[in-house]
């Protein structure tokens, strides 16, 4: 029975799909604008694992995520590269995809970019004008939070307690300034060649009506899970729920889904305190995209997270002796009825709002269960990576250089002329060099040290 923690109703309930056996997700993806960061790969890790958890109970998946390339940072920065929007998101596009493969990120069915659903925009902020949701003014077109009852239900904010109503053109802002938000916004000079002829007047649309279109475009008027980071709940998420539901009249999302932030040295991440970092400082840094994925698996997505130099190195040194671990675990006769058994127990675990550290916990208690077989043990660690997305069934790849290759050519030479003496000279010089080697019947393999 998978239960998940609603923000909505601020409790974990029990995950009850619109249509049986089946499950529409949306994730909030990312604002193409430059590389992603590490806190935004948390999220997309976090929205990884729900996909896991409802395949591994059985679910139809349709997850649609978006590609944000038009909102008021994209243009900026193109502007100010004096690029084309779509040749300047598409650098930014193309990184994203490679970085959540490289976190073994499953992709989505469907990843739409905002651009291509401008009509579908139109049609909302057409409809909430007709009902007198939205007004026009010399702009832009804005959504009117008094005519929506329930403004403020995802975020707990109340309206009647903010400060006095405006209006807000930026897309972005806070709960002190919540009030009325631009659905369309008229063309300026600072938008340069980034508009459209429309039935609503030339210009582009804002951020939050983008999520509305294409989530509804493949998901339908209602449907089951919305995920993103906390600090989308306001107001990004608040505002598509009130211009979703202003226009069709039902429920928009049944299941909000949210994780929490990553803290840099205890602090908040910042590009102006040097502590702001993406998958290519981390990789640059010696560690694999994989190590980063096992340390958010450490923590409760749910769960603030800090991320320090030494912690990563925990977790990289934790993935580096479970994968030594496993590849010393022979394949053979298993006893379905332990292997079914611990996994039911495994699955209670996750089930339970996505608790991703009580399942690495977990499943290092099974590899040290001396009632197992280490063939039940293989069978259920790849069971159980199902969920985790470490791909410990794989051979880590090991970058070696031409000079190790050699040494690894002259030690198989002496080890064939029966010198032993010299292999083991040679493989001394290639531990001293960090890497290990091993003799197995399928040849020798070369591991880091």
């Amino acid at each position: 029975m998978l239960k998940l923690y609603n923000t909505l109703t601020r409790k974990k309930e029990i995950f009850k799909p619109i249509k049986k056996g089946q499950v529409g997700m949306y994730v909030c993806g990312p604002t193409i604008y430059n590389y992603v960061h590490i806190g935004n790969l948390r999220a997309y890790v976090f929205s990884d694992i729900l996909r896991r958890s409802l395949k591994l109970n059985d679910y139809k998946i349709k997850h649609v995520m978006n590609l944000t390339d038009v909102d008021d940072k994209t243009i900026r920065e193109s502007q100010r590269q004096k690029k084309s929007l779509k040749e300047f998101t598409k650098v930014y596009e193309k990184g994203f995809l490679e970085d959540i493969e490289k976190m073994n990120i499953e992709k989505p069915e469907v990843l739409p970019r905002a651009t291509e659903y401008i009509k579908e925009m139109v049609v909302i902020v057409k409809d909430l004008l007709k009902k007198g949701i939205a007004y026009k003014t010399k702009d832009g077109i804005y959504f009117s939070i008094k005519k929506f009852k329930n403004y403020g239900k995802l975020a707990g904010v109340k309206t009647k307690e903010l400060k006095k109503s405006c209006r807000i053109i930026s897309d972005e802002y806070d709960k002190e300034h919540v009030n009325d938000f631009a659905l369309w916004k008229f063309y300026t000079k600072e938008d340069g060649n980034v508009f459209w002829k429309t039935e609503l007047g030339r210009g582009r649309p804002g951020w939050h009506v983008e999520c509305s279109a294409m989530s509804m475009k493949y998901l339908g008027k209602s449907f089951d899970i919305h995920t993103g980071g906390v600090d989308l709940i306001f107001p990004h998420h608040e505002n598509e729920i009130a211009q979703s539901e202003g226009m069709t009249g039902k429920k928009f999302v049944n299941y909000w889904m949210h994780n929490e932030w990553i803290l840099v040295d205890g602090k908040k991440m910042s590009k102006s305190l040097g502590n702001f970092y993406n998958l290519k400082d981390v990789i640059e840094k010696g560690f694999s995209p994989l190590d980063l994925r096992y340390f958010y698996l450490s923590a409760h997505y749910r769960k603030p997270l800090n991320f320090t130099w030494k912690n990563l190195e925990h977790s990289k040194n934790s993935l580096k002796r479970l994968r030594e671990i496993i590849s010393k675990l022979g394949e053979g006769k298993i006893n379905n009825r332990n292997v079914d058994g611990a996994f039911k127990q495994f699955l209670e675990i996750i089930n339970d709002d996505l608790n991703s550290s009580r399942a690495l916990s977990y499943m290092w208690e099974i590899l040290r269960d001396d009632k197992l077989k280490d063939s039940e043990k293989h069978e259920l660690v790849l069971e159980f990576d199902k969920f985790f997305g470490l791909d410990l069934g794989k051979e880590e790849k090991v970058k070696i250089s031409n000079e190790i290759k050699k040494l690894i050519s002259e030690r198989e030479k002496a080890r064939k002329k029966k010198d032993f003496v010299t292999a083991d000279k040679i493989r001394e010089k290639i531990k001293k060099a960090g890497y290990g080697v091993d003799d197995t019947k399928e040849g020798v393999k070369v591991k880091i040290k």
